[in-house]
């Protein structure tokens, strides 16, 4: 398949299940609810090492709100409900309940319930107070600017972790520019996230390694200085590869995710350096969800 001069390859992204819930930052205005929502989904691009994958999937306006106030919905990922968990209510006590005129609500109706407010409210020393408005029940936590109002749980789904597809570009300027289009895309889609800086990899990697304890390492086939040393998948002209890794609460999300992400590239064309659309497959073996990159732009 090849669009608008872009050879779109005959290969699939593998992708694997995990757990996500969404969180509901509101704060004083925009700024501030940003300020908190970064630094709740910070240290999280890759479960390799971080524990979760997050990132702010979009903002909200006072009229989409619990409290009417200008807010970020966040989405976060595990491998499983214990860690996801342990991560959000980590997350939530550090980054949330410290930022000022910061408040926190669920972002998941149904589910299975995890505690949002529910063990920070004992932060208030024996000064919070609960209320129950609409069968959902939130506390009210005193703290020194007035008053943290978190709800008591969200919801926790399945999800799926690890929907990707690389970008082959002549040189690195044309491969990131091409992300950044692709990701500007992306990021109207709901229910995902590119949990990497700035929704971009440039350190994809292979599962193994030659050393024991590393599970992960460099993707040596993708790696432009690498073609003349190991089983390379570049062509000579082909001197920058990037990756785009998304998280979606279904297959279907990362599904639109994918497709909106690559015409994107496309519409960029072969005239901008971009050569070849891949993605990342380990033959089958690291998970059950296969997205054929070329079922998804048919």
């Amino acid at each position: 398949m090849v669009i608008n001069g872009i050879h779109i390859d005959d290969t699939f992204a593998e992708a694997f299940p995990m757990k996500a819930t969404r969180a509901i930052i509101t704060a004083q205005n925009l700024e501030w609810a940003y300020h908190s929502a970064r630094a709740m989904t910070g240290f999280a691009t890759s479960v390799i090492a971080c524990g979760c994958e997050a990132g702010i999937e979009r903002e909200l306006s006072p009229e989409e709100t619990p409290d009417g106030r200008p807010g970020v919905a966040v989405l976060i990922f595990a491998m499983g409900g214990k860690g996801l968990a342990k991560q959000l209510e980590t997350r939530a006590g550090q980054c949330v309940l410290t930022s000022p005129t910061s408040a926190l609500f669920a972002g998941i109706e149904g589910g299975k319930p995890i505690p949002l407010g529910k063990n920070l409210r004992f932060f208030g020393d024996g000064f919070q107070m609960s209320k129950k408005i609409g069968g959902k029940r939130y506390w009210r936590i005193p703290v020194m600017d007035g008053e943290f109002l978190a709800e008591e749980t969200t919801g926790m789904v399945d999800a799926v972790g690890g929907g990707n597809f690389l970008i082959l570009a002549e040189s690195q300027p044309q491969a990131l520019a091409a992300c950044e289009a692709a990701v500007a895309a992306m990021k109207e889609i709901p229910n995902v996230i590119m949990p990497f800086p700035g929704g971009v990899v440039r350190s994809g990697s292979k599962v193994g390694s030659k050393y024991k304890a590393l599970n992960a390492s460099t993707n040596d086939a993708f790696c432009p200085t690498l073609k003349g040393v190991t089983k390379t998948q570049l062509s000579p002209e082909i001197e920058s590869v990037m990756e785009i890794v998304i998280d979606g609460l279904t297959k279907e999300d990362i599904d639109r995710a994918m497709r909106a992400g690559i015409e994107a590239v496309c519409q960029l064309g072969a005239g901008a350096g971009i050569r070849r659309i891949s993605a990342g497959n380990y033959g089958g073996k690291l998970g059950p969800f296969h997205f054929h990159l070329r079922e998804i732009m048919t």
